[in-house]
C-alpha cells in the first residue's frame, strides 16, 4: 500500500503544478540522461561520416540544416503539432490516422523503426508520471497492436497533457533531435566538445526559423525532401561496421 502511495504521489496532476514546474517537466523530457534511446539513433548520419561527407563543423551544421528544414520541419513537427490539438480534443480517430501517416511517411526502415523505439521507451518512461487518461488510452491502443507508437505523435499527446503550450513542445522538439545528433557527430566524427557546443550555438536561429515553419504549416504541408538523408537511411544498415542503430 505505501508503494502505491508514493507511485500515485509521483504522477504528474496538471492541474496543480505551477506553469514553470510544468515548462521544467518539459526541459527534463528532453534531457539527455531521459531513456528514450536518442543517443543510439543518428537517422542515416552516420552514413554521411563514413562516406567523409561530414568531417567539420560546418559539414555537420549544414547537414544538421537540411535535416532540419527537409525532414523536421515539413514532417515530425508538422505531426506534433497536429496531434497536440488532436489531444486536446480527445480525437482518438484523428490521432490514429496521423500515427498512420508519420508511419507512411519514414521511408527508411530504420528510421520508422527507431521513431517506433523511441516512442515505446518515452511511453514506458511518462507512464508512471502521469495521471492523463489519453496516455493511458494510447498505452492500451499499444498494448492491442492497434497503433504502432511513433514518437512524434505519442510526444504530442503528452504535452498536450502536460498543458503547456504547443509552441513550446515543438521548439524543444527541434532543439532536442538536433542536438541529439550533435552530441552524435561528437563522439563519431569525431569533432570535440567544444565545437559541438559551437555548432549549436549556430544552430539556434535556425531552430528558432524552423519552429515558425511548423507554427504556420497545416497537415495539407507536410512532404519530406530529405532525399539524400532518406538514401543515407537506407544504406546504414549495410555499413560495415556502425556506432549507431539507424
Amino acid at each position: 500500500m505505501s508503494g502505491q502511495k508514493e507511485d500515485s504521489n509521483n504522477r504528474l496532476n496538471t492541474g496543480g503544478i505551477s506553469t514553470d514546474q510544468q515548462l521544467l517537466h518539459l526541459f527534463q523530457i528532453h534531457d539527455s540522461a531521459f531513456p528514450i534511446g536518442s543517443y543510439t539513433q543518428s537517422f542515416g548520419m552516420e552514413t554521411y561520416i563514413q562516406q567523409n561527407m561530414i568531417k567539420t563543423k560546418q559539414d555537420l551544421i549544414e547537414y544538421c540544416k537540411s535535416y532540419l528544414y527537409y525532414n523536421l520541419a515539413c514532417g515530425d513537427g508538422i505531426l506534433i503539432k497536429e496531434s497536440y490539438k488532436a489531444a486536446e480534443n480527445e480525437d482518438f480517430d484523428k490521432l490514429a490516422k496521423l500515427e498512420q501517416i508519420c508511419n507512411g511517411m519514414k521511408l527508411a526502415k530504420e528510421s520508422r523503426d527507431g521513431s517506433i523505439k523511441m516512442g515505446k521507451q518515452f511511453l514506458q518512461t511518462v507512464l508512471p508520471l502521469s495521471e492523463s487518461k489519453l496516455v493511458n488510452e494510447w498505452k492500451n491502443k499499444f498494448d492491442n497492436k492497434v497503433i504502432k507508437g511513433h514518437y512524434p505523435v505519442l510526444y504530442g499527446i503528452y504535452t498536450a497533457s502536460l498543458d503547456v503550450h504547443v509552441e513550446q513542445a515543438v521548439l524543444t522538439f527541434l532543439y532536442a533531435s538536433v542536438n541529439g545528433l550533435i552530441q552524435n557527430a561528437v563522439r563519431a566524427v569525431p569533432l570535440g566538445q567544444n565545437n559541438g557546443v559551437q555548432a549549436m550555438y549556430e544552430l539556434l536561429s535556425p531552430i528558432e526559423e524552423a519552429s515558425h515553419i511548423v507554427e504556420n504549416s497545416t497537415l495539407d504541408d507536410l512532404h519530406n525532401n530529405a532525399l539524400g538523408i532518406e538514401m543515407a537511411s537506407m544504406q546504414h544498415e549495410y555499413l560495415f561496421s556502425r556506432l549507431f542503430i539507424s
